[in-house]
Formats: C-alpha cells, structure tokens, sequence
C-alpha cells in the first residue's frame, strides 16, 4: 500500500471517530454514531485511528445530511432554519436507496413547499454511499413513468412533446427515445440490474435543478476514494457483481465535463473506476456498446475532455512524466472501456483470421536470456487483457461507432517522452504505466516514434551480439546487414544475398541495412538505401515480369495467381517491405488496404473487394440486391470461371460439384462470400503466404501489430501522397551563409511553389530519396538547403541520407529554375562530391 493510501484510510478512522458516520443506527464500536461509543478528543482519536488502520478494523459508509437553501447553498442539518414549517430532519429518513418512484415522491413534495432541501439531503446521503447507490434504480423495483411526468413542470412537458413530435416527423429513434421496458430489453443480455432508462430520466430531472448541482458534486466526491479502496484492497466486486451498478449510474450524468466535476470528482471517479477487474471492465464495456451514438460520443468526450483539461493545466518535462499523473493515466483506461464499445457496437468481423505460423520455441537459453535482456527481446505480441477478455480486436474492427481518429488526444501526444514511454512499454511493464498499452490514444507519429526506438535497440543489440561473437570466434564483425549490388543485376543479386541470410542466419535482417552499388562511391547513410528500394521495387512490380497484375482504374497492384515465379521472390518482397519499415524508409507500392489487413491477421472477405476488384465488387452486390428470381434470371452456379493474365480460362468449383449447385436467393450471400474468399485467399495462397512469410522475418519481434491498424502500416510503408509545400518551407533550415530572408531562397520557394504535381515529386525523389511524404506530413521531413559556392553553371546537388539540398548561388531566378529542373529530371547514381 502506498502511503497516500494508507494517509487517506487513517483519515477516515480519524473522521469515523470524531464526527461518525451519519447513522443514527450504527453498532460499529469504533465509531461517533454508534450509541454506546465514549467520546474521544483530537489526540486520542488520531492515536486510535493509526491503532485501527493497523489491524484494518471496519469501516462504516457514510451517511451525510445536507440540507440546500433556495439560492443553492448547503449546510449541515443540525444549522437547519427552525422556520423550515412543512417537515422535520426525520423526513424521508428512512430513504435509504433510490427508485423512480420515491425521486417523484420528493420532488412533488419539494415543490409544494417550494425548498428542495429534502431532496438535497436524500441526494447527498445516497450518491456518496457505495452499498445505497448499488441497491438504486433496480429493474426488479416497482417505478412509474407516469409518476415521473407528474413530477415535471408545464414547460418541460411542452417542450419534451415538441421534441418527441420533431423525432416522429424525422423517423429519428435510437436507444435513449426507447420506452422503459424496451430499453431494459436491449440491455438484459449484459445482465445488469440497474433500470438504465429510469436512471437516465431521474437524471433528466434532477440535473434541470440548479440546487442540486452542488449536492451531486460533492457526494461523488465523498464516493469515490472509498470505492477505490474498496475495490483495490477488499475484493468487492468479487463478492458482489452488482458493485458495477455504482459505475454505471454514475456514468449517466451528463454533466460530468462540466469544470465543477473536472478539477475532483472526475478524476477521483477515474482512479476508481480504473480499479475495476477486468472482468467487470468487459462487462460494462459490452453494456456501452449497447448505448445509442449520442450517449457513447458523450462519455468518450467526457474522459478526453479530462486528460486534455489536465494536460494543459500541468507543466510535464524528462522529470515530471505525463505518464505519472494518476489523472490522465486513470482516465485513459477509462477510455479504452469506450473504445472497445464503440468497436463492439459497430461492425465487426472476428471470424475471418488468417491462421499465424507458430515459431519453434527451443529449449536452448538464447543469448539475450543470458544476457539477461530477455524482457526487451521477448517474442510474440503483446496481448491486452481486456481486448482477450471482450475476445475482440481492433483490427476486427470494419466500422466502429465512434471513429478511431477520435479518440487521439493531441495535447497528450504534444507532453509524451516517446523514449521513456518505450522503456516502460518494453521493460518496466508492471512498475509503469505506457502509454502504448493503450495505442489508440497515440497519434500514427507518436506511434512511429516507438516503432523507431524499438527498431534501432533492436539493430544496436545484433551489432553488440555480432561484436561478442566476432571477439569469440576470431573474425572480423560485420555489424550491418551487407547487400552488394550491380544496378543492372540488382533483384538477382538482392535475392540470393537475401535468400542467404533468411536460410543461414535469419537474425541478421535485424542489423542495420547498408547497401553498396558495384562501381560507384556512395556511402550508405540512408540515401543508397532509399534508392535500392525504389530500384528493387520498379523492378518486381514490372507488368513483363507478371508476379503482379495492375488495374488501371484504381492504380494498384494485387498478387498474380498464374505466376510461374518462384515463392522465394515473393518472399524476398515481403523481406523488402519488413525491412523499409525497420529502417525507417517510404516506399512507392501501391496495394490495395486488404494486402495489409492479411499482413496483420486477417483473411480478405467480400467488403474488401471494393477498392481491389471494384468491377467484381459490384457485380457481386448487384446479385445481393437483386430483387427479382435470382435462379431463373442470373442462371449462376457455384462454379466460376475467369481469364488468368497470360489469357487462358480458369475454372473453379466455390463448393464440390459447385456446376450442379444453383445460386439461388436463399444461398446467393454464401455465394458472394466463397467467390471472395476465392479471389481474396485461395486463388493467391502461395504467393501472399511467401510474402508474409518474408515481412514477418524482419517484423515478427515488433510490436508491429499491437500497436498499428492496417490503415497506419499502409502509411509506415508508403508516407503520404498528400505534398505539402507551405509546411515543407517553415521547417527547412539554411546553413553556409543562406538564410530564410536570402534573395536566393526567395526565388527558390517561388520556383519550388509553381512547379506542378510531378515536378514536386521530382523535386522530393531528388532531394530525399522518395516522393512520398514522411508520417506526420513534410513538416516532419527536415530538410536543409546549404550553399554551394558562387554563381555557377554546375548543378545543384543532395545528399539523400540527409536531405540535404546543395544549392549554389545563382545570378537570377530564371537560371536557378533552369539548373534546378535539369537536375530533378536527370538524377540518377551516386557519386562522391
């Protein structure tokens, strides 16, 4: 137990023996309320506290008395006016949980008497009581909405009947206008036993009276610290599953973003909340997936608006982590329970995953286990527990309720120390919280920036390993993954150099990669390699060559079915785009999203057709909508047949004897699914099971797959088409005399600027090595114009390993246009400047 702890339980024997808890009843020996207790002065009582906090005595619940005066104000009973004429302390007394019914009985009686004092005071003592709150608002209760309707003013009346008569005209229905019964039927299946729709219209009410603000406010308050030692260090959900109704009631109020809950009561709610096993977490996860949008956008806000209102109030450096502040570690776990709702409550696909090679596990202590580095090295991906619990994964996900860019939270990204985080994430797991065990929080660049440190340890490591094994075994260390290759040779050269290693020794792909062209001087800092790339890949992804077939309408490539190259090729693509990524380059591939959805565990299903195989796409949801006889008009079986790329005919029974077995409406979604499965999996197995095979030699250590979606590994391995010049030129930096305010790099940006789409990719491909955009946009890119000498007739030069722009001093703006275009056009090679 941390000491905070242990200082907020001995105040709440201190407080438990000096003002009791509220009970008038109490028999709790070692309180003030409890009849037969001898009173205590200060120092006997805070002595006796520390005596009870040792032997962890009982502790009551509270029973507070509040009472409100007309302009909101609260004070405790004992102050109570004796002016008040229409009722007693003792009214409603006995109140000792809330239904539907007895909120309508004291609000009828609060506005005969024009005070809502007892209704504070039954609001007070309930909200702040865990065992009270848990018994409201249960189904098994009598209520009565028509009670309920009583209760309300005229106005409010009016005003709900004009909107219910605004929804009829719309045909606007969703949960929240659902009737009563409806409502609990929709979220039986979560088996919770609070009334969800008479919670929401108590709340309707009670949040429309400006007392009961403050009453609300503070009773969470006074709740939350002992739900949260409650479920830390008693086991009380274990014990009684109904513990969660507390959560979800409190979770109904729509006010909780409002600045009087954001600076206490919020984050204490989080810390309790975030206590929660993760059994319970599932369950409420599975009971908000069932909530309308509007109620499942209001609670993800809810928490964002918290971690941002946090952030920006503190001041967070190498010292003062982000990932210490107990409020906005606790609010994004809170978070991840919306985020998972709002995947489950969208549409989701857990059933089509491709299935993972298993590694051969060796009973043999690797080098890193000896070295004791085991934990940063671990193999297999990290798992989640609630997301195995809920038995659901993000990249299950088709469409989830809420978007996933929602759920980002900029101010946070702006505070993380990406290398400490890394270093939680990868060694200090138990002890520190990371923010990449929630990944959905985190921005693809932030994202990016953990990959980036992974990868590079990752490389060190194998050139520390490759140093103790050169020393050990005589030879002389090769820390780098060495590729030779002559330009005109270079994928027979990188496929049997890459062959090599994946058979011999395939923990080298983990080194850094340097390549070398035969006869020419470049040195590999980044720039070569950039280029092997693009040469690799304009070479693999020729039509002639056929391992790829390419849609001219939609611009991408998809896998050859017919292709009679070798699965060590495709192989060696996979190992190509493994390795862009763990060496942090773009390259310009252009697949279609369900190559990476297979890549990260999923099979391609029928709704992945729609941007590989539009045409077939559209056939196939023509028969799905064909309202008229499928049999007689369409006459399809479950045998199919199309045209291979060298155009031979190729037939294919879906089912066995698939020519004897009609489409018909009743079996047409079968169809549609098998021909998918087809076209998306079967016909190109062997040529996407090499290529995983070969990005999975370079990435099946990475938490790769944990922390991306499908959508974001496309951008690692591609960077963005979208070109932003204006962003490029606010970040470059100038070096050898040139400055922002240089005549010279005037002219430049306003030749830059009026180039048109494939001349500024020229520009880029010139200048960096690739005409993609890095993750984050080319405001990240950092490129640096350097003068090179005097006005001259020589071109302007880079360095590609570092983006580098040599620039001369040209006599005029036509001349530097003139030069710079030549150069763009005609780069090609490296030399030694």
């Amino acid at each position: 137990m941390n000491r905070a702890t242990a200082k907020l339980l001995i105040e709440r024997y201190f407080r438990q023996l000096t003002e009791g808890c509220g009970n008038g009843n109490c028999t709790n020996e070692f309180c003030a309320s409890c009849c037969d207790f001898q009173p205590l002065d200060n120092n006997s009582a805070a002595a006796k506290a520390l005596e009870l906090f040792k032997i962890n005595a009982k502790l009551c619940d509270y029973h507070p008395s509040i009472t409100a005066s007309a302009d909101g104000s609260t004070q405790e009973d004992s102050k109570m006016s004796d002016k008040d004429p229409g009722f007693t302390k003792e009214d409603f007394s006995e109140v000792h949980h809330l239904t539907e019914n007895t909120i309508c009985t004291i609000l009828s009686f609060c506005e005969e008497e024009g005070d809502y004092s007892a209704l504070v005071r039954v609001i007070g003592r309930v909200f702040s009581n865990a065992e009270a709150l848990m018994k409201s608002f249960r189904k098994d209760e009598s209520n009565s909405t028509d009670n309920l309707e009583s209760c309300k003013p005229a106005d409010m009346k009016k005003d709900e009947k004009q909107s219910e008569r605004s929804s009829e005209k719309t045909g606007a229905s969703s949960a929240a206008s659902l009737p009563g019964e409806a409502l609990n039927e929709v979220f039986d299946a979560c088996e919770v036993t609070v009334d969800i729709g008479a919670v929401r219209r108590v709340y309707d009410r009670l949040l429309s009276i400006d007392q009961l603000q403050g009453a609300l406010v503070n009773a969470l308050i006074y709740l939350t610290p002992n739900v949260e030692l409650d479920l830390e260090y008693l086991d009380v959900y274990e014990t009684n599953p109904d513990y969660l109704n507390i959560f979800i009631i409190v979770m109904e109020n729509s006010n909780l973003h409002s600045p009087e809950y954001l600076e206490v009561a919020l984050p204490q709610f989080c810390k309790a909340m975030s206590k929660l096993p993760v059994t319970a977490l599932a369950r409420l996860t599975k009971l908000w997936s069932k909530y309308d949008l509007p109620h499942i956008r209001r609670m993800m806000e809810t928490f964002q608006q918290l971690i941002t209102f946090t952030v920006v109030s503190n001041e967070y450096d190498g010292e003062n982590l982000v990932n210490d502040d107990e409020t906005v570690v606790a609010a994004t776990q809170c978070l991840q329970v919306v985020f998972f709702a709002s995947i489950l409550g969208g549409d989701v696909d857990i059933e089509h995953n491709e299935e993972d090679e298993e590694d051969s596990d060796s009973d043999e202590l690797t080098l890193h286990e000896l070295l004791g580095e085991e934990r940063l090295y671990k193999k297999g991906p990290r798992i989640n527990p609630l997301e195995k619990e809920l038995g659901v994964r993000p990249m299950d996900s088709i469409k989830p309720l809420i978007p996933f860019e929602d759920f980002i939270n900029e101010s946070l990204n702006d505070v993380i120390e990406m290398d400490k985080d890394f270093t939680f994430f990868k060694v200090n797991a138990e002890t520190k919280f990371s923010f990449q065990t929630c990944p959905f929080i985190l921005s693809v660049i932030t994202k990016n920036q953990g990959l980036y440190y992974d990868n590079r340890i990752r490389m060190y490591s194998e050139r520390r390993l490759t140093a103790l094994f050169s020393m050990v075994q005589g030879q002389q260390p090769n820390p780098y993954l060495k590729l030779k290759v002559r330009r005109d040779h270079i994928i027979d050269d990188a496929l049997v150099r890459l062959e090599m290693i994946s058979m011999e020794n395939p923990s080298d792909l983990k080194k850094q990669l340097y390549v070398e062209f035969e006869g020419e001087q470049g040195v590999d800092e980044g720039g070569v390699s950039k280029e092997f790339f693009q040469l690799v890949l304009e070479e693999i992804f020729n039509p002639d060559i056929g391992m790829f077939t390419y849609d001219n309408d939609t611009k991408l490539f998809w896998f050859n079915s017919s292709s009679l190259e070798t699965e060590a090729q495709y192989t060696l693509i996979g190992i190509v785009l493994g390795l862009a990524i763990y060496n942090n380059c773009i390259l310009d591939v252009h697949f279609p999203m369900v190559v990476y959805r297979k890549l990260m565990g999923k099979k391609g299903t029928y709704l992945d057709l729609s941007d590989s195989h539009p045409v077939l796409y559209q056939s196939l949801k023509g028969v799905l909508e064909y309202m008229g006889n499928v049999e007689e008009d369409m006459m399809m079986t479950f045998q199919i047949s199309h045209t291979d790329l060298f155009g031979n005919p190729v037939i294919y029974d879906l089912k066995e004897q698939g020519d004897q077995i009609p489409v018909t409406k009743e079996n047409r979604q079968e169809f549609v699914d098998l021909y998918a499965d087809y076209i998306l999996n079967k016909s190109v197995e062997r040529q996407f099971k090499a290529f995983k095979k070969g990005f999975l030699m370079v990435t099946n250590e990475s938490p790769l797959k944990y922390l991306f979606r499908p959508e974001e590994v496309e951008l690692l391995i591609c960077g963005s088409r979208k070109l932003d010049f204006e962003a490029l030129e606010k970040t470059t930096e100038y070096d050898g005399g040139y400055s922002k305010d240089s005549q010279i790099i005037k002219d430049f940006w306003e030749v830059v600027h009026s180039f048109g789409e494939e001349q500024k990719r020229l520009f880029l491909q010139f200048t960096t090595g690739t005409d993609r955009a890095p993750v984050g946009g080319l405001g990240k890119l950092k490129m640096i114009i350097a003068k090179n000498g005097s006005d001259t007739d020589r071109l302007p030069t880079s360095h590609t390993c570092f983006n580098a722009l040599l620039l001369p001093e040209y006599s005029s703006k036509e001349k530097l246009r003139e030069r710079l275009l030549k150069a763009i056009t005609y780069a090609k090679g490296f030399g030694m400047l």
